[in-house]
């Protein structure tokens, strides 16, 4: 069976070079509609009415882990100052604290814990040493989940980033940069590189299947600055006359949504188009956070049409250097998180992380925001934020920084775990939960089911 014919026609519009997916409506999905109406305890839909959806996102260089710890466990925790942000969001998130990466350390390897923190964290796998073609890592969960998920729809899996850097070479002493830049791996030695560019990772989720006449259509739009929904409006039109108030208040706010999006990413291209040829990647944006931003809506984009349900983000590779002098930071990120003790360095390090966790912030609430069912998006995604590393200034691999939101998650406390639970113990559960079991993942010695609701 092919992709396209893997879900249903009626979810889709299509115009020349183009395939708009639609949000689940009562129209387009009787049975989510019938499932949805019998609430669970908080109001959330029934959990089979729709989609889980799974995305990792990943902050580098490790955290100032006093600032990050909430210092009681159970509901009665007091956000510390870094995750402060998220005071709106308290009940629809958990701290995790005991999870460890064990193949992240240097297990006679010698130095290179930043690309093997971003290689190990979804594989769970310590990376062959080599700063050559001959790499070897292992399948990440992320593409564990694709591999039977992405049957269903029309993108297995999207991979987006903020750090445009070259992916072969040696990037962290001994190891190819294609460690040190790739969360995801389909197999031992074939990454998915992420894509950095909105734009791109735009038309993965509107083109259509012949992709030479999605670019051509994209590059006419473009030129003629006009909507991608423009293409569609015959199916549009036909499909809105049969719905219900309800579903056409929720299709023009999406539809509205879709427009916001492009408007936003022709003025970062606008931006690029100012600069000289071959500047740096985060540069053609006003600011990092606009880049984050349009990563994040593509993302709740994707996960709202269901055109995906796996997705990962890198706001930035560990051991990468971006500075930040709009929060006051004009040093390197890398450079303070070796900060020996300096007080002036810890503080420093902690604004960044702080920033990291207001963009977070962004997305649950862009989540949140969209209705789903009896509920929301968010309750419907399981989205884990964290890095392989916990302290940057020693590089040590293990109480790694997570947070866990979403509805299939024990959200709204702080969760000890015992010391040094291999992280990918949880992948395993996580698996379980979303109809993918599986029996190992890296290094996983167990499964982790107390975390779930």
């Amino acid at each position: 069976m092919s992709r396209e014919n893997a879900f249903p026609r009626r979810t889709f519009l299509r115009g020349l070079g183009t395939l708009v997916a639609l949000p689940m409506l009562d129209y387009v999905s009787p049975a989510a509609r019938a499932l949805a109406a019998t609430p669970l305890a908080g109001g959330i839909a029934a959990a089979s009415a729709f989609p889980i959806r799974v995305a990792w996102v990943y902050a580098p260089n490790g955290k100032i882990m006093e600032n990050w710890t909430p210092a009681a466990t159970g509901r009665d925790y007091v956000l510390p100052k870094t995750l402060e942000p998220l005071a709106d969001y308290k009940n629809d998130f958990a701290v995790v604290t005991g999870l460890a990466l064990n193949p992240a350390n240097a297990l006679g390897d010698g130095g290179g814990d930043h690309a093997r923190a971003n290689a190990a964290y979804l594989t769970g796998c310590h990376p062959r040493k080599t700063a050559g073609a001959d790499i070897r890592l292992g399948i990440s969960v992320d593409q564990i989940a694709a591999a039977k998920l992405g049957t269903q729809t029309k993108l297995p899996s999207i991979e987006l980033t903020c750090d445009n850097m070259p992916r072969t070479g040696s990037c962290d002493p001994g190891y190819s940069c294609a460690y040190q830049l790739n969360l995801s791996w389909r197999s031992e030695t074939q990454p998915m590189n992420p894509e950095v560019d909105p734009r791109a990772a735009f038309e993965r989720l509107f083109g259509d299947t012949d992709a030479t006449q999605s670019k051509e259509v994209a590059a006419r739009r473009a030129a003629l600055n006009v909507s991608v929904l423009d293409y569609v409006q015959a199916d549009s039109k036909a499909i809105s006359a049969r719905l219900g108030a309800a579903d056409k208040r929720k299709l023009d706010e999406y539809y509205t949504a879709v427009r916001e999006l492009e408007t936003r990413i022709g003025r970062a291209e606008d931006t690029a188009s100012r600069l000289p040829k071959g500047t740096h990647t985060p540069e053609m944006f006003e600011t990092y956070q606009q880049q984050i931003h349009l990563m994040y809506d593509i993302l709740a984009l994707a996960f709202q049409t269901d055109s995906t349900r796996v997705g990962t983000f890198i706001l930035g590779h560990d051991g990468g250097n971006r500075s930040y002098p709009f929060i006051g930071v004009p040093d390197g990120h890398h450079d303070i998180s070796h900060h020996r003790n300096d007080p002036a360095k810890i503080a420093k390090v902690a604004l960044i992380n702080r920033f990291h966790i207001e963009q977070l912030a962004y997305f649950i609430g862009k989540l949140k925001s969209i209705k789903e069912g009896n509920g929301t998006l968010l309750d419907n995604c399981i989205i884990q934020y964290g890095s392989g590393i916990s302290d940057g200034n020693r590089h040590i691999h293990e109480n790694l920084p997570c947070l866990l939101a979403g509805g299939p998650i024990k959200t709204g406390q702080h969760i000890k775990l015992d010391t040094d639970v291999p992280v990918t113990n949880f992948y395993r559960s996580l698996l379980d939960r979303i109809g993918v079991p599986t029996e190992k993942v890296g290094d996983s010695t167990g499964t982790l089911d107390s975390i779930f609701a």
